[in-house]
């Protein structure tokens, strides 16, 4: 089947204003309180996108991506092709099949790493669209690599954000500017710490589908969003490119392949037609999907139109918008027979560009607490704090601090995130999430560095120490009992608490000690059975609930009364009487008297 690249649906203007009208009630019905108009545009007074989530926040950087819209069909679910998946329509309406498995499979992985995120692949598959018209197209291998690179335009400040190389042209093959790259379009910072292995082939490749569809479902899911819910799923969405018409055409999208959608073959999608691109850089994102963009020429050619025509001309004179398509016509481009402005004598000056905040950044300094400490499993109750500052130590505002839990330790901060990118405040202070302590005990390193700026890296100790209790207690009141070479009828049962809460996932060591004052252990009396072997010391583990039951004991053939040490880490013990007694032996009885009849005399 013929791959149908560059064809392109045609609108009439009533089918584009419909479009727009489905745009804008869908986005309504995602995000109540929003507003937009016919368009799909935000409306005046509407709640704009959140303004910390800056290019350098998100996982695009704001870059290009693509805005048509659904076609206005009802698509049909099928499990394979049909007879107009050959078609601009159908190319469009489907989703070439590894990608669509890559989708799936990442849902998949989400069901069970982060169940309450409720990822739906069709929100994958809507950004796939967004961002790169599903892989171009679906020119894939079969292990789900692109054939080519997707690069987005240069972000070097000119259409779009000002992000300087941070990957040292690893990724995108630019060394002095980031460019967003793969089917996802994920900048190299962001990949640096979002990537993840989707195939199993040990790589991170953000031009491997099933690694960037896994690496974006992880990147929604982050600060344990619950994507069921409208409000998490838009700023879910506005975290990936902060544009409401990026938002409103993921929307979209979302809902169109909710209704239904249908596997075609990989290279046999249709591509989309229109990028987006703003000037001004409040609403560009995403991707500008090509296998090698370049940035747009620079200087910029001479303006050509004639005397007389409107602002932003088209090709005619005068024409274009607001200026109109007539010579002459248009406001605020005046008549035709405006005089024209003899040129100026002043030589052109060079334009400068201010050195950014980032720029101006020296160093880092800790703002934050200084001593932190948790148990294994715990959240740490103090935050990291960095300040970025200038030579002078003045703070700088607005830059972007990336924090990095070293190591595989099992500490995360919250949403189990190993990184995360803070931007300061106007005091320059980065905040860090939240720290969780892992199951690893000892110190963590917690490293702050500044993105797009070589300064001094910042490190911070955590110290994760082990789960502790401070109380124990028996189960049960029942005497422990039993006959020489018998066992014991009942097992020994605890609860660990600590500082009166409960003590989940404690070491607990259980030990037959000789007595009170020597707590070594007994060679002879109680004991507990692994197999065929004879144990006297264990150490176990108390459940989730603090509970601790442990195996059976059984006894030698010595009697006498003996004790079992149970101590846990944080000092808690509790010592049990355990005795050995032999049955006692029956009282033997008279046999009981009876009466019997006298010989009667003789007659």
């Amino acid at each position: 089947m013929a791959a149908q690249f560059g064809l392109r649906l045609r609108k009439g203007a009533a089918t584009t204003a419909l479009a727009a009208a489905t745009v804008a009630a869908l986005a309504a019905s995602q995000a109540p309180g929003v507003t937009t108009d016919s368009a799909g545009r935000l409306a005046a007074g509407a709640p704009s996108p959140d303004a910390s989530a800056r290019a350098g926040d998100t996982a695009s950087g704001n870059s290009q991506y693509y805005t048509d819209l659904p076609p206005l069909d009802t698509p049909t679910p099928t499990t394979g092709t049909d007879d107009s998946s050959g078609t601009t329509a159908g190319g469009e309406r489907g989703i070439p099949a590894t990608v669509l498995d890559a989708y799936k499979k990442a849902e998949s992985s989400l069901r069970d790493s982060k169940p309450g995120c409720n990822l739906p692949w069709q929100l994958l598959a809507a950004i796939g669209k967004v961002e790169s018209g599903q892989a171009r197209g679906g020119q894939v291998d079969a292990d789900g690599t692109t054939y080519k690179k997707i690069l987005g335009p240069v972000l070097d400040g000119g259409a779009f954000a000002n992000i300087s190389d941070t990957d040292n042209g690893a990724y995108d093959g630019n060394t002095t500017y980031d460019q967003a790259v793969g089917p996802m379009q994920f900048i190299p910072s962001t990949w640096e710490w979002a990537g993840r292995d989707g195939n199993g082939d040990g790589a991170k490749d953000p031009n491997n589908i099933y690694d960037a569809a896994l690496a974006a479902g992880h990147y929604l899911c982050r600060f344990d969003w619950d994507l069921s819910n409208g409000g998490n799923l838009r700023s879910a969405i506005l975290s990936y490119n902060n544009s409401t018409e990026y938002y409103n055409t993921v929307i979209s999208w979302l809902e169109y392949y909710r209704k239904g959608t249908h596997e075609i073959p990989d290279g046999t999608g249709s591509l989309p037609q229109t990028p987006s691109g703003n000037s001004d850089n409040s609403g560009g994102g995403g991707s500008n999907d090509t296998d090698n963009s370049t940035p747009s020429p620079s200087p910029t050619p001479p303006n050509t139109q004639k005397p007389g025509g409107g602002e932003s001309g088209g090709s005619e004179p005068g024409g274009g918008e607001p200026g109109g398509g007539e010579p002459g016509g248009g406001e605020p481009g005046g008549g035709g027979t405006t005089t024209p402005t003899p040129p100026t004598t002043t030589p052109p000056t060079t334009p400068t560009t201010p050195p950014s905040n980032t720029d101006t950044v020296h160093h880092l300094e800790n703002a934050g607490a200084s001593n932190l400490t948790a148990m294994a499993g715990d959240t740490f109750t103090e935050k990291i704090v960095a300040r970025t500052e200038t030579k002078a130590g003045k703070a700088v505002a607005k830059v972007r601090v990336r924090f990095t839990v070293v190591g595989d330790s099992g500490t995360t901060f919250t949403g189990g995130e190993k990184v995360a990118t803070i931007l300061t405040d106007s005091a320059g202070k980065a905040t860090a999430p939240a720290l969780v302590a892992g199951e690893t005990t000892g110190d963590v390193t917690i490293r702050a560095t500044v993105v797009g700026r070589s300064v001094t890296a910042l490190d911070y100790t955590a110290t994760v120490t082990a789960r502790r209790a401070d109380a124990l207690a028996r189960t049960s009141d029942t005497a422990l009992t039993c006959v020489p070479n018998g066992e014991f009828a009942e097992q020994v049962g605890v609860k660990a608490t600590y500082k009166g809460e409960i003590a989940d996932k404690v070491a607990v060591k259980a030990t037959l000690i000789k007595s009170l004052l020597d707590t070594t252990e007994n060679d002879k009396g109680p004991y507990f059975k692994d197999g065929d072997k004879v144990l006297r010391t264990m150490t176990l583990e108390t459940d989730d609930n603090g509970l601790l039951t442990l195996p059976k004991l059984h006894s030698d053939d010595t009697t006498g009364t003996f004790l079992l040490r149970i101590e846990t880490e944080g000092g808690a013990t509790l010592t049990v009487e355990l005795k050995v007694e032999a049955p006692a032996e029956a009282t033997p009885t008279e046999p009981a008297a009876t009466d019997s009849a006298s010989p009667s005399p003789a007659a």
